[in-house]
């Protein structure tokens, strides 16, 4: 089976017709795919629909489809997974964020915590979210990975959530995140991850007074980036 192509058109019409593709996706199908009149292709609005849709015009940095109806594609896990992380350096943190996207997780708000050496910067975060999507179309997740605001992480303990929240944390005396999650009866999850060089203990200590679970990753120490794609694969799953 051919993977279709598939590209992302934020104003995809639930009832079909001809729909432009967004430039920068128009460039990608033209110069990139190289797609011709007559090729078959699949939109998503990063909202859950999907359609089929056949390639009628290409022009200089121009690709309009001609769409069917579009029907609602649900690619998400069972839980509501929101994670809080202290992003790695840029080329790592974009590794982070495809596989996150891939593996369904719902919202990542990048934390600037006090052993953060250097907040993401606004272009670093356009970066980001373009590979949201680059991860969505390869994977055939409908929905985007809803992506930031920046937070710092008093804010972030801070603020109301509904939901189970946990903070990694390599205490002898917390739970393993599996004991945790054995059962289906947490619909919605928070989770933080701090930085190379650890929470502070005000961090720490700000997050259980609001009501955090501190969650033991194991007897070694991951980087932010592996920590955070070990929880992302149980709660998903």
């Amino acid at each position: 089976h051919k993977m279709t192509k598939r590209y992302f058109v934020p104003d995809l019409s639930e009832t079909g017709g001809s729909v432009a593709l967004p430039p920068t996706e128009a460039q990608h199908a033209t110069r990139v795919m190289r797609v011709k009149v007559g090729d078959d292709v699949e939109l998503f609005n990063g909202l859950g629909l999907q359609a089929a849709a056949r390639i009628i015009e290409i022009g200089r940095n121009r690709c309009v489809c001609g769409t069917e109806h579009a029907t609602l594609v649900d690619r998400e896990p069972k839980r509501s997974v929101n994670m809080a992380i202290a992003l790695p350096k840029p080329e790592r943190a974009k590794e982070l964020v495809e596989r996150l996207t891939e593996l369904g997780i719902k919202h990542v708000t990048p934390l600037v915590a006090e052993r953060t050496q250097r907040p993401p910067s606004e272009s670093n975060m356009d970066k980001l979210r373009k590979v949201i999507i680059e991860a969505c179309k390869q994977s055939g997740r409908n929905h985007l990975m809803e992506f930031g605001p920046v937070s710092t992480a008093k804010d972030y303990f801070q603020a109301d959530r509904v939901g189970e929240k946990f903070i990694a944390h390599p205490d002898p005396d917390a739970q393993s995140i599996r004991s945790h999650f054995s059962s289906d009866d947490h619909p919605a999850i928070h989770v933080a991850i701090g930085p190379e060089g650890g929470w502070s203990e005000s961090e720490y200590q700000s997050a259980i007074t609001n009501g955090f679970q501190s969650i033991n990753l194991g007897k070694r120490i991951y980087r932010i980036e592996t920590a955070a794609v070990a929880v992302a694969a149980i709660l998903v799953s």
